[in-house]
C-alpha cells in the first residue's frame, strides 16, 4: 500500500501529515522513524495524522521523528487546521488531541490561530519526578539552571537566560531531557526576554531534537515567563525559524498564531 503525504512547515518546523479519515493504518514506531530519517526518508520534525472525531471536525495524532508518541504539537496543529480550514470551507474548526479539544481559526492576514487550551501547572501533571514548585525546578547543566516548568500537553522546562548565544544548546538539550526530574523526558526552551512583549527562544525537542520552532514550546515560555512576572500576556517569541504571536489570556487559555506552509506532497509505501 502506498500512502500520500504531505510536507508542511510552521516557520520551519517541519512535518508529515497522513489522512487515516478515509483508509485507517497503524505504523510501528520504525516506521515512522524511517520516515523521519532526513537523508533516507523523508525527515520531519513530527508527524501528523488526522483521522476521524465524533465530537470534533478531526482527530490529530502525533509522533516524534523517533517514532515516539507525542501528546501535543502546536505548529502541526496549525498546519493540520489550515488544510481542514480550506476543506471545509468554515472559518473556525474544532481538533481533538491527546490534550483535549482545540478551537482553530484562520486570521485576516492569513495567519493560522490555534487555541492550545490551559496550561497544567501541578507537578504531577507535568509531570515531575516528585512533589515541588514548578515554578523554580532544581535542573540544571552547565551554565543554565532554575527551570520552571508546565504541561502543554506535553511535559515543558524554561530556562531564562542572559545570553542564548553563549549556549551550547547541542550539548546540554540531550542532558535536561533526559533529567530525572522528568520522569517522561522533556521539552526543553532556552528564552532570553528582550522586551515586556517580546522573548527570543531555541527549544530541544524531546524526541526531535533541535528544531528551527517549536509551538508548544512557545506557549509553555510565554505561560512561565508570565508567572515569573518577566513579561506581558500577550508576547513575540522570535525563534531561528521566525515569530509566534502568543497570549495567555485572563481565562487561562493560551492562543498562538503563525504563518504555514506547504513544502511538497508525495507517497510512500507501508507494509
Amino acid at each position: 500500500m502506498r500512502v500520500p503525504f504531505r510536507k508542511m512547515h510552521g516557520l520551519g518546523n517541519d512535518f508529515v501529515i497522513l489522512d487515516a479519515r478515509a483508509r485507517p493504518f497503524d505504523l510501528p514506531a520504525p516506521a515512522i522513524a524511517a520516515i523521519g530519517d532526513r537523508h533516507r526518508g523523508v525527515g520531519f520534525d513530527q508527524l501528523i495524522t488526522i483521522a476521524p472525531a465524533t465530537d470534533a471536525d478531526v482527530t490529530l495524532l502525533f509522533h516524534n521523528s523517533d517514532g515516539t508518541e507525542a501528546g501535543a504539537c502546536g505548529n502541526g496543529t496549525r498546519c493540520a487546521a489550515s488544510l481542514i480550514l480550506a476543506e471545509t470551507g468554515k472559518t473556525r474548526i474544532t481538533l481533538r488531541t491527546a490534550h483535549g479539544l482545540l478551537a482553530a481559526e484562520t486570521l485576516e492576514n492569513g495567519l493560522v490561530r490555534v487555541d492550545m487550551g490551559q496550561p497544567r501547572l501541578e507537578w504531577d501533571a507535568v509531570p515531575l519526578a516528585r512533589a515541588m514548585d514548578t515554578l523554580h525546578v532544581p535542573m540544571e547543566a552547565e551554565g543554565v539552571s532554575d527551570a520552571a516548568c508546565c504541561s502543554m500537553g506535553n511535559p515543558h522546562a524554561t530556562f531564562f537566560v542572559d545570553d542564548l548565544d553563549a549556549l551550547d544548546i547541542k550539548r546540554i538539550g540531550p542532558i535536561l531531557e533526559h533529567d530525572p526530574l522528568l520522569p517522561q523526558r522533556g521539552n526543553i526552551g532556552f528564552a532570553q526576554v528582550l522586551a515586556p512583549g517580546h522573548i527570543r527562544l531555541t527549544v530541544w525537542e524531546r524526541g526531535a531534537g533541535l528544531t528551527l520552532a517549536c509551538g508548544s514550546g512557545a506557549c509553555a515560555t510565554v505561560v512561565n515567563a508570565v508567572r515569573r512576572g518577566l513579561t506581558e500576556r500577550a508576547v513575540t517569541i522570535t525563534m531561528p525559524g521566525g515569530d509566534l504571536q502568543l497570549e495567555w489570556r485572563a481565562d487561562g487559555h493560551v492562543l498562538m498564531a503563525g504563518p504555514v506552509a506547504t513544502s511538497f506532497t508525495g507517497e510512500f509505501p507501508v507494509g
